[in-house]
């Protein structure tokens, strides 16, 4: 029997903004897909390209970056340049055929919890119609092991 396809999202969050709304996104209990690892930053200007390919590289199927609303970072313009690289990656990633609709930008402030389960339920649904990552099947199963949520 096949093993249903469960994809595997990372997700780059601001500290200041999009990581207070996930936190309030849990403590209103509002439902979205567990699949999500979120790596915190202090702002999503740290992001850069060659990081958004290597997570690919590494399995992921899909790619959040998630920072505060335009004109408000709190580093004045990191949420910027993370938007900038994130539409570069884009295009390295429908240029390398893996398809730019794998990672996405968002802009979500401290009090959107709402906005928050609503950007994961999206790239889930996303990764589902793209299926899973074709660099996936291509690595030996102890580097894609790395993504695989620990065993209880």
């Amino acid at each position: 029997m096949a093993q249903k396809y469960e994809p595997k999202i990372v997700a780059l969050i601001c500290t200041y903004c999009t990581y207070t709304a996930a936190d309030m996104a849990g403590s209103m209990r509002l439902q979205y897909a567990p699949n999500v690892l979120v790596v915190k930053l202090l702002c999503t200007g740290k992001v850069d390209v060659i990081y958004l390919l290597e997570i690919f590289r590494a399995g992921a199927d899909a790619v959040m970056v998630s920072g505060c609303e335009v004109g408000d970072c709190h580093f004045l313009e990191g949420n910027l340049r993370a938007k900038e690289r994130v539409a570069h990656a884009q295009a390295l990633l429908d240029e390398a055929g893996l398809g730019g609709g794998r990672l996405e930008m968002f802009h979500i402030g401290a009090s959107d919890a709402p906005q928050w389960a609503e950007a994961v339920k999206m790239m889930t649904r996303r990764a589902l119609e793209m299926g899973p990552n074709p660099l996936r099947a291509q690595r030996p199963l102890a580097e894609a092991a790395a993504l695989e949520e620990p065993r209880a």
